[in-house]
């Protein structure tokens, strides 16, 4: 029996969640919950998930940016896969993108709200391929 990859959805917004949550499992990922930044960091370290997938607006405006940095700080989750997918630069009217860097927003990937379900799953498919992550 294969083993599914797992992945960890943090976001606030509950309905978002549920509706991302039944896509990827029925694109066989095994899904994972948490609705603010502090139990996501708590539940990465127990789930121990293959990607991590984090919104920025939660309990403060930039909450994501910090627990993307606080997961890399986390030896056994230093070399996950962080999908920063967020609506912040149209709620805030930013004239500007966020770009993964390896220091300030050490992520993978920055994808904006809303995305289709297609470019969602394309941009995990290619992050959980083995060669990427031996990369990272």
């Amino acid at each position: 029996m294969e083993t599914r990859q797992r992945i960890l959805l943090v976001d606030d917004d509950q309905d978002f969640v549920a509706a991302t949550r039944d896509l990827l499992e029925l694109n066989g990922y095994e899904v994972f919950c948490a609705y603010d930044g502090n139990s996501g960091v708590s539940m990465a370290q127990e789930a121990q998930p293959d990607l991590l997938i984090l919104d920025v607006m939660m309990a403060t405006r930039d909450e994501g940016f910090d627990v993307s940095r606080r997961l890399r700080a986390i030896p056994a989750l230093k070399e996950v896969p962080v999908i920063l997918l967020t609506g912040i630069r149209k709620a805030m009217g930013l004239p500007f993108g966020f770009a993964p860097d390896d220091t300030w927003l050490p992520v993978k990937a920055v994808l904006e709200k809303p995305v289709e379900p297609e470019r969602l799953l394309k941009e995990i498919a290619t992050l959980l391929r083995p060669e990427v992550r031996r990369e990272s």
